[in-house]
Parts: C-alpha cells; structure tokens; sequence
C-alpha cells in the first residue's frame, strides 16, 4: 500500500489525514496541539493514527505538514538575534519604512520596534544604481570590517539588503559567500535570494523576517526529520508555502519566512479540491479554528494570490493566498471593553487552559461554552466523546457576562455568537463586497473545527444561498495538504512600457524566468507530464504607486503589446470600476509559477442510498436568543450520497459539528459533501 500523510498544527489541535492511494480510503486523526513543541503532538499522533488504521511506517510514501512555527516565533518574539547589512546611508529604513501610521485613527498606535536593534544595523561602503549599474565599488576591506561587526554582535542569523541588489545581486552575493566562510555557524539571508523584487523597505522587511527565523525554524525541521525517521522513513517530506505548494525540508530551513501562512493556505488549497468535487467553481471559505477564522474567495476554482501582507504588524513581499484573518475562534474570549460594551476575540484561550468547557482550568467565557450552553455542541464531548465537556463549567463561565448584561445565560450565549459572527462577516465583506464581488453569487464552504456551527448564520447575514461542508471539515487543512503540488515562485522585477520595444523586453525577462524554472524542476526530479508553468505580470498605468496582476494564457515566447493592455484593462476596472485606454501602461514585474503535479487521491465512489436517514437521538438546541427546540441528531459517518436530512437538525462527527436550521434542508453528494440549501433563499 501508498500512503499520503498530511498533517496540520492549530493553535487548539493538531489534525492528520491519511489516505491509501490504491484503495482510495481515507482516515483522519485529531489531537490535542502542544505549543511549546509543535514536533511532541505530530510525532506522537502520527504514531497514534499508524496504530489505529494499520499503516506500517514502510508505507508512508508521503509526508505533507502545514507548520505554525514561523506565525508563532512573529507573534511572540522569539525569533533569534539578528544582524544587518545594509548600503551605507540605509541603516534606519527599517524604521523609517513608509512613514504611515499603523492605524489611521489612533494618533498614540506605533509600528512595532524592529527586529534588528539600531546597534546590530550595520551599514557598509557600496551603491548600485537604478539600473543595476555599479555606482560605488565594494572593497575587500569593508566586507571584512562588516564581517566582523557581526562577528562581535553575537548575533545567530544575519540579514544582507543592499540597495537595488533585485537588479544586481554581486555585492550581496559577495558578502554572503565572506560571512559563510568566516561565521559559519551564522544563518544568512540575502535579500536577492528572499524575494528579488523593487520596493527597498518590503524587501528589506521580509529579508530580516526571514534571517529573524531562520534559526529557530531550522532547528525545528531538523528536530522534525529526526522523529520522523522510524515513523515514515521512506517518505518525501514537503513543508507548505504560504502560497499553497510544497517545498523541501531544506527550502523551508533556508526561506522559513515562506511558511508564515502554512496551515491557512493548505485550508485554500482543500477547499479548491473540495469545490471541484461538488460542482463549484465559485465558493467564499470560512476556516474557523480554536483561535481565529480565515476567509479566501475563490473565483473561477482559482484562490487569489497576494503578495503584500502584514504578518505580526510586519510587512512581508511574498506570493500568499489572499486571505483575510479574524480573531474569531472557537476559543475566544468575550469581554467587556472600556465603553462598556461587550467583545468577543481576539483574545483566545488557546489549547492551554482552553475554554471552560474543556475541564482544564479556564473560567473565561468563550465562544465553545456558548456553544455547548445553547446545545449546539454534544454534552458527550468532543472528538467522538474523547474530550469531554464540562457543561456546568460553561454556564458558570457566562453567568457573570449574563448578570452584567441583564440577560439570561442562553441570551448571553446567542449573543456571543452574534457577535463573532458578525466579526467573520465583515472579514467576507472586505475580500468580496469592498473588491466588487457580491457574495451572493458564491457559496460558502465552513470548515475548521468550528466553521459549520456557524456557517448558516454567515450566510444568512450575507443573503447567500448555499453552504457546503466537507467530508472531514475540521481536517480540510491536513487533506489539503494531502493534495497539494511542488511549488515554486520566480520573480524579475524591470519597468518595461507595453509597446513594441517593450515586448521583445518582456520576452528577454520571461525566457530567463523559464530557464530558471527548468533548472528547479530538474533538481526536483520532476517528470516532464507533471510540470506546470503560470506567467503573471504586474502592471500599472505609468506613474501609478501600486499595480494589479495580469495572467497569461500559458508562456508565449512573442508577446502582443494590444492583448496586455486589454489585460489589463479589464482588471483595472473590475478593481477600480474604470480604465483610461489612451494612458501609457508599463510592466513592474515578471512572474513565473512553477508546479510539479503529483498524484491526487481519488475517494472511492459509493452507490446513492434511497433511504432517509435514521438520527441517532434528539436533544434542545437554541436556534435563537429566546426559545429551544428538539432537534434531530445525526452520525455523519453514517450518511450516504443521496440521503436528505431537513432541519432542525445537528450532525455530529469525529472532527466538528454541523448545524441545520429549521426549514433548511441538508442533502449528502457524491463526493460526501453536505450542501445545505438556506430557507427562504432567493
């Protein structure tokens, strides 16, 4: 047998998915996370989920893991001490940046110290010009003071971001190999190598960023291959991008900064996969965890890239799934603020002690013990009755909400909800209202381990219709990760006007793009059937601040100046609502995204039952802020294709919880998705 193995580190759990390519089976695992080592939770679940299906370790083929370590050691600060180098006359731009305000309305907010205290920036005797032209030569005798100045800071990494280095990397290049020869034990990052791209403070950000966690990140890969050595030694480890592909072990040690959205890119990636399946080419997902809820609009079976983020108050140059995060998960807190007024998130219990629910020691009130107060979740407990909940504990933990707010505990509950539903909605609105899509014409598909709890409400307040939740929802990240591909982004930055001289330019940079994809996917041992080749160039009207991404039709090798312009013109207005055909348009960036397919697993198909389902028992669920009603409760692993459950209805599984409100109807597809179709829906 060929087993795949993805697995998926939360903030509350840590989930697995397993699936047998020859027989099409799947299995699925889910585990407490331990996040003083994320290593303890996967090495001790993978052992526990080859126990339970019988994998032997042999037959592990694959290792796919979507990892929180780099996200966690930005938002606690526990990345390593980091030196700079940087062209001389540049030493504050960290601090400088852009000279915005964080937040536009609090004059007291200020962007985070740097991570490179001003003592480490160090700033050395060199300058190439705007058109890679060395105006300033670099001596022997600077790099080897510099050298030594980082020998003295102490410092574990060290970052190089010299001043145009995206169009002419040899003195970064020179530097690099003097502090590989002389601190070997010193972590490097250059900038060209980073993310070889115009815009000095991002690409000086994301460069310190990246040498920021270079160590610890190293560290934890190794710590992870050691483990995984009895466990699955036969298999291709790959660690996922933020962009949604699989990279090496090493390319991850190396470009950690690449892994800052591990998990919620995987989450895209299953959701595409999941889409295909039931029929959807346009669907808005709503990945809601323990800790937060990530939202992407997928269009077309396409998940948007982007490639301007902040991540922990940082701003970061890289291709990322465009997502958009809110403190909303199941373990956030709710709270009075100073106007009096009560908050849900994003302060999060975390897995430790977790909400009040979970017995372990937390008394705040959470989203997960309102939850279980209005019975929404099983009084059984979690995890197919594994972890169990403490209804008492969570009626406690509302009662002091509920006595400040003059309500009854169930109220108080339904109006947590509210609120944290209301939190996921506007993080909708701001990736498709606010960028000219209407959600109606989407679906939206709730996953997460709390994501289908609260689909329904989500979609109502966005006058949406349908909502699909997968097989194994509160695992869709670990099963994206089981079907993602090898990836690679290329970059060449060069301002290149769209007319006819331009276009032999563009063939110029696009031909080196390609050469350099083809030399990864030899070291890659990728077949030539499983490549795949996307150009993109990033464009704007001359003189604009910022560009719009324009897709190619395959990789010409002579470009029509007339179709890129139309291009881009259609995406400036669906952007901006308007185009001006007559202003002069250039190209800021080449982009090259190489994929090595690999193979997809295929579920085992299953003849369409004509029986109706049998619950299993009934219990009081409050639909609504005032009255309960007896609601039918539903196995999912049980369910077959065909089969029709109308609400009220609560379907219970090993991974999450999915809802079904009175008059709504559930319908089980070919590929066990569940669509609920909402009531009243136009």
């Amino acid at each position: 047998m060929v087993w795949f193995v993805g697995v998926d580190v939360g903030g509350t759990f840590t989930d697995f998915c397993a699936f047998d390519m020859e027989r099409g089976q799947e299995r699925v695992f889910k585990t407490p996370s331990t996040p003083d080592d994320p290593a303890e939770a996967i090495l001790a679940g993978l052992a526990t989920l080859q126990e339970m299906a019988a994998i032997p370790p042999d037959d592990v083929s694959r290792f796919a893991h979507g990892t929180t370590v780099a996200t966690n050691a930005l938002l606690q600060r526990k990345g390593a001490p980091v030196a700079l180098i940087t062209t001389e006359g540049f030493r504050d731009l960290l601090e400088i940046g852009r000279q915005i305000r964080p937040k536009l309305y609090d004059f007291k907010a200020d962007n985070p110290p740097p991570l490179v205290p001003r003592q480490n920036r160090f700033e050395i005797a060199e300058r190439i010009g705007a058109k890679g032209q060395v105006v300033r030569g670099l001596e022997d005798e600077a790099i080897a003071d510099a050298v030594e100045l980082v020998r003295q800071s102490g410092a574990e990494a060290c970052a190089v971001g010299l001043l145009f280095a995206f169009l002419n990397p040899a003195h970064e290049r020179r530097i690099g190999a003097a502090l590989q020869e002389k601190l070997p034990n010193v972590f490097i990052s250059l900038s060209s190598a980073v993310q070889p791209e115009f815009r000095e403070f991002e690409r000086l950000s994301t460069t310190v960023l990246n040498a920021y966690l270079q160590p610890l990140v190293t560290r934890y890969m190794e710590r992870l291959r050691t483990g995984l050595e009895p466990l699955a030694p036969k298999a291709a480890v790959g660690i996922n991008q933020s962009s949604g592909g699989l990279m090496s072990i090493e390319r991850a040690g190396a470009f950690p900064v690449r892994t800052a959205l591990s998990g919620p890119a995987a989450g895209a990636v299953g959701a595409v996969h999941t889409a295909v399946l039931a029929g959807r080419k346009n669907v808005i997902t709503l990945d809601m965890g323990g800790t937060s809820a990530d939202v992407c609009l997928i269009r077309d079976g396409d998940a948007g890239i982007a490639y301007d983020q902040m991540i922990a108050e940082f701003p970061v140059r890289l291709p990322m799934v465009d997502i958009n995060t809110v403190g909303a998960g199941g373990g956030s807190i709710a709270w009075f603020d100073r106007d009096g007024l009560m908050k849900v998130g994003p302060i999060s219990a975390g897995a430790v002690p977790g909400p009040a629910c979970y017995g372990r020691g937390g008394t705040e009130p959470t989203v997960s013990d309102a939850n279980l107060v209005l019975g929404r979740l099983s009084p059984a407990g979690l995890l197919g009755g594994n972890m169990a909940l403490d209804l008492d504990a969570a009626r406690q933990s509302l009662e002091s909400v509920s006595a400040r707010l003059e309500f009854g505990v169930e109220k108080t509950a339904h109006g947590v909800l509210g609120i944290v539903v209301s939190n996921m909605v506007r993080a909708i609105r701001a990736i498709s209202v606010e960028r000219g899509h209407d959600p109606r014409e989407f679906a939206l598909m709730a996953f997460g381990g709390a994501g289908p709890l609260h689909a329904i409400d989500v979609a109502r307040a966005l006058e949406m219709k349908e909502v699909i939740v997968p097989v194994a929802p509160g695992i869709l990240c670990a099963q994206g990760l089981v079907v993602s591909d090898l990836k690679e982004d290329f970059v060449v930055s060069a301002r290149i006007v769209a007319d006819p001289d331009g276009m032999r330019c563009t063939a110029e940079h696009v031909a080196i793009l390609t050469g350099e994809a083809e030399e990864w996917f030899a070291e890659e041992e990728i077949a030539a059937a499983q490549r795949d080749l996307r150009l993109s160039f990033d464009m704007r009207y001359v003189g604009q601040n910022y560009e719009l991404s324009v897709g190619l039709d395959g990789v010409p090798k002579k470009f029509d100046c007339d179709d890129l312009k139309q291009r881009f013109f259609a995406a400036h207005e669906m952007n901006y609502g308007y185009f001006n055909p007559d202003d002069p348009v250039e190209i800021v960036n080449f982009r090259l995204t190489a994929r090595g397919r690999l193979p997809r697993p295929e579920q085992a198909k299953s003849a369409r039952s004509q029986e109706s389902p049998v619950p299993v028992g009934r219990r009081q669920v409050y639909f609504d802020a005032e009255n309960g009603v007896e609601a039918a409760l539903y196995d999912r692993a049980v369910l077959q294709p065909g089969q029709v459950i109308v609400g009220p209805a609560v379907i219970d599984q090993l991974d999450s919880t999915t809802l079904v409100y009175p008059g709504d109807t559930a319908r089980v597809d070919d590929a066990y998705n569940i669509i609920i179709e909402l009531a009243g829906a136009a």
